[in-house]
């Protein structure tokens, strides 16, 4: 049985400020980001760690003159170098970053902007027509600073160039109120919301010693190469903490994707050696290597040199870089590693990955515990699993079922304070010191981590069989012209859930190539064929085709 290795030697760091000064002392030449420039998509700008401890400098000065520097600060917007800029800014404060999802409505800003008590906006040119609304319902809000405005309208809607600008002449002028601040690392750092749409919104209190854990203890584990193409939004703690405060503590580049559509592009351009993804993400890439593989004749060819490259591979012989050539170029030709989280991965698409040589390391999160609780790593890799728990982090089962899986607790240096000002919400889920994820799970026998389902989607059938959805989702994912699929329990007259239904949007442009005449019957007869080795009370009774694709959140996850 392979053993878990020996934890990575990091070096600790206790706070934002000194993570920065020390990537600037190591690496200040080197760049720290990347991104198309914005009036010319031809040309990328290139930001070494020097330049960009500087832009924080003058960014917080421009802060601290308005006194602003100890307030809830907000920032709403697409992934760019100038929303980096103010959360690391923030961080380094002794005030509050506040990242707003970007997909929410006027009401669903203005619901959060108001429940985090924040004092300044920071905000991209999509959000401009709503700023007066914004202005007029949250009256709290001191300053409005977008990002693309050029002319300054009023003494408080400013332009971020010019704000950052009068920055950095108060510094240079000998300011140094930002530059000699220090915060406590336990109390209120950042205020993640996860949900605000309606009702009322679910604020995640996170400090700065939570946030510093996932870089000090997932370093342990987890291995990262040295350029990144940064897709996932922001406002989420997977790419905002796993990804960008792990990028300045390892010293890495981070590519900054302008969209999600020009993903393949970006990746050809920036030539990154890993990424952060989500299972969706990982999914489509897969399904369009076999689906360009069967368009150009090569798919039994690829089926037939897996087996032996893996051979090959026993008696230390590695020719993966020649036998798939051509993927690795379609990925940019550097690409070594994916990091994907977030929700469950179909296990053969991580063998895959594997088996061609970009390693794909499936971790587990939640945004309650900043978000990394546990993540496969180098040469300790199961994609059936979410690999190994942080060294910082303790874990217990409550409410073990017949089958071996209990809800998911979780204890360490990466979970939240609690919910902001809802108490009620904070004990329901925080007991001396357990957070209690609602995911079901139990351990393998080698010690990794295995997640089945959630506690909310659980579906208990009227036999009192338990049955995960997400499992059997993962089957029928495997179907090529399926694009996307929840699987749902059917109800009797007295609500009881009686059997399971799957519920499925199509690849149109698959169903059309395959020539497939009777849908419905094929899908039936491949679900049965998916599914085939679970057991009778996992089986799909009946299926819905549905003509649009389902809802979905920011990181690409199927609302149910």
């Amino acid at each position: 049985m392979k053993k878990n290795p020996k934890w990575n030697e990091v070096r600790q760091v206790n706070s934002v400020k000194e993570l920065l000064e020390i990537a600037v002392e190591e690496a200040g030449d080197k760049d720290a980001y990347q991104y198309k420039d914005e009036n010319d998509n031809e040309k990328i700008v290139h930001v070494t760690y020097n330049e960009f401890k500087k832009y924080t400098e003058s960014l917080g000065t421009a802060i601290a003159k308005i006194k602003m520097h100890d307030k809830h600060i907000a920032v709403i917007g697409e992934n760019s170098f100038k929303w980096i800029t103010v959360y690391i800014t923030v961080l380094k404060s002794t005030g509050v970053f506040v990242p707003i999802d970007k997909e929410l409505t006027l009401d669903g800003i203005i619901n959060v902007l108001k429940h985090s008590d924040s004092d300044i906006l920071f905000y991209s040119d999509r959000y401009e027509k709503w700023i007066n609304e914004i202005k007029e319902a949250v009256p709290n809000i001191k300053y409005f600073i977008g990002f693309n405005k050029k002319e300054e309208n009023s003494n408080n809607i400013l332009s971020y160039d010019k704000f950052i600008e009068e920055g950095k002449k108060e510094l240079e002028a000998g300011n140094t109120t930002y530059t000699n601040l220090k915060d406590d690392p336990n109390k209120l750092k950042m205020l993640v919301y996860t949900s605000g749409t309606t009702g009322a919104p679910k604020g995640v209190m996170l400090t700065e010693h939570n946030i510093l854990s996932v870089g000090n203890y997932g370093l342990q584990v987890a291995e990262i190469k040295t350029k990144c193409l940064s897709v996932l939004p922001y406002h989420h703690t997977y790419e905002a903490v796993a990804g960008l405060i792990i990028s300045i503590q390892k010293h890495t580049c981070v590519c900054i994707n302008d969209s999600l559509k020009n993903v393949l592009k970006n990746l050809q351009l920036f030539k990154p050696d890993y990424i952060y993804l989500v299972p969706a993400f990982t999914e489509l890439f897969y399904k369009n290597i076999w689906a360009n593989a069967e368009k150009t004749g090569k798919a039994k060819t690829l089926k037939k040199i897996i087996p032996i490259s893996n051979a090959l591979l026993k008696v230390g012989i590695d020719l993966r870089k020649k036998f798939f050539k051509s993927i690795y170029e379609a990925f940019g030709g550097n690409l070594q590693e994916i990091i994907c989280g977030s929700a469950p991965i179909r296990p053969d698409v991580g063998k895959f990955f594997n088996d061609i040589g970009i390693e794909l390391y499936n971790g587990y999160g939640i945004s309650e515990c900043s978000p990394l609780v546990s993540v496969n790593r180098k040469g300790f890799n199961d994609s059936r699993t979410v690999g190994v728990v942080l060294p910082c982090n303790e874990i217990k089962f409550e409410n073990i079922n017949e089958a071996g899986d209990g809800e998911v607790c979780v204890k360490g240096d990466i979970v939240m304070m609690g919910y902001y000002k809802d108490k009620e919400k904070t004990d329901k889920v925080l007991k001396d010191g357990w957070f209690n994820t609602e995911d079901y799970g139990h351990f393998n026998e080698k010690g990794q981590l295995v997640i089945n389902g959630r506690k909310k989607n659980l579906i208990v059938l009227d036999n009192g069989k338990n049955v995960y959805p997400e499992e059997i989702e993962v089957y029928i994912s495997k179907i090529s012209y399926v694009q996307e699929v929840i699987v749902k329990s059917k109800k009797n007259k007295i609500g009881q859930e009686v059997a399971l239904i799957a519920e499925v949007f199509l690849n149109k442009d698959k169903v059309e190539e395959m020539h497939i005449d009777n849908i419905e019957e094929k899908l039936k007869l491949d679900i049965r064929e998916v599914t085939k080795e679970l057991p009778i009370y996992k089986k799909i009774s009946e299926i819905e085709i549905r003509k649009e694709e389902f809802d979905k959140t920011t990181t690409n996850k199927i609302k149910r």
